[in-house]
């Protein structure tokens, strides 16, 4: 089969998944694929087989997503007891989940000490000693601040220690009884700069050598999260594997082969799973232009739109002459606006428009029920 047919046959597999699927259960609706899933974990340890993932469930924390990279022996990054309490309730094992937040409440450390889990990162002296007494023995990782140029969400601004302090961190963690065991960096959310990681090792690489020369043998680089996905079928930016041999490679050389590595993809184990289906509840011709009004919006399942800096690619079960149209939420805000310029064909009132590729960072920061509108009942297919 050509790759035109195959590419046609798949949509035709998808939309006939689509339509039956609304036939049942009605819309909106969040599709999460446990196949994709179980892809993208392979595909991760795969080209990156010295890198042991800690899924983070912030992406997208739906029961049976946890429950299946429990299955498949993935690790868990958390930023909450109650994220943490809910992967462990789930199967998680206590040593295989980080605490990922380098600000933490007292009640929450406190939580993961009672849990045991004693794995966790700072970037701050005040957070050590919150540690230190409510966590004792912990194992902890200073976060630095690392370049995110050209990554869709900026996460340095909020995060990280200066480089040239994170020694000085270090050695205060070990003179609280703490354990420290390593670095922890992130280049920013829907990083396509490769770059930022072969930088990042670099800055790494050198404090885990002045590290050992103060007597401190670090053992763990926690290489965070980032890695981008597909959001458009037409999108060019590098690809995973392509980003992975470069990692493999300098992972190598700067390191030595004792030393554990880590990463927390999020978005990259569940972004690609997720197929979010609307339905037009209204329409009318305002400003020049079609305007169809779907039954999702920003306040629910198109919420990676503010919160993600996310752009999706809307598709339609109809075919024929496109059109510029916008596309709005539901509800009486008018900053419930999903998108203003769509090239769509003539839609009618129970037409279906649905996103592929929205499984991270959607139904996760949904807000449930403004104006009476909840969001999409998620079906696990």
């Amino acid at each position: 089969m050509t790759t035109k047919g195959a590419k046609a046959s798949g949509r035709g597999g998808l939309e006939k998944t689509i339509r039956n699927a609304v036939k049942k259960y009605g819309s909106p609706l969040m599709l999460i694929n446990r196949e994709a899933l179980r892809q993208q974990y392979e595909r991760f340890t795969r080209y990156l087989p010295d890198v042991t993932p800690y899924y983070a469930i912030k992406a997208n924390p739906h029961p049976e997503i946890i429950k299946t990279f429990v299955k498949l022996g993935a690790g868990f990054d958390v930023a909450s007891a109650v994220e943490m309490n809910q992967v462990l309730s789930l199967g998680a094992s206590p040593d295989k989940v980080i605490f990922a937040n380098t600000i933490k409440s007292n009640r929450d450390i406190a939580e993961a000490y009672k849990k045991k889990v004693r794995f966790m990162t700072f970037d701050n002296e005040p957070e050590l000693y919150k540690i230190a007494k409510y966590c004792p023995g912990a194992g902890v990782l200073v976060r630095i601040k690392v370049s995110n140029i050209g990554s869709t969400v900026e996460l340095s601004l909020k995060f990280g220690a200066d480089p040239d302090q994170s020694v000085f961190l270090l050695r205060k963690a070990k003179s609280l009884g703490l354990k420290p065991a390593g670095v922890s960096f992130h280049v920013g959310s829907q990083c396509t700069n490769v770059e930022n990681y072969l930088q990042a090792l670099e800055v790494s690489a050198a404090i885990f050598n002045e590290a050992e020369r103060y007597g401190l043998k670090l053992d763990t680089l926690d290489i965070g999260g980032g890695f981008p996905i597909r959001h458009f079928d037409s999108d060019n930016h590098i690809t995973f594997k392509d980003m992975a041999k470069h990692l493999r490679k300098k992972l190598r050389r700067l390191f030595a082969k004792d030393t554990n590595f880590i990463a927390e993809p999020g978005r990259f184990f569940a972004g690609l799973a997720g197929t979010l289906i609307t339905q037009v509840v209204g329409r009318t011709f305002r400003n020049n232009k079609n305007y169809y009004y779907l039954n999702d919006g920003v306040y629910a399942d198109f919420s990676g739109i503010v919160f993600d800096h996310c752009r999706y690619e809307f598709k339609t079960l109809r075919r024929g002459q496109k059109f510029l149209s916008t596309l709005a939420g539901p509800t009486c805000d008018s900053f419930d606006t999903i998108s203003i310029s769509e090239d769509l064909p003539e839609l009618e009132v129970g037409n279906i428009v649905y996103v592929k590729n929205i499984g991270a960072y959607s139904c996760a920061s949904a807000v449930p029920g403004f104006n009476g509108f909840p969001p999409a009942k998620i079906i696990m297919v």
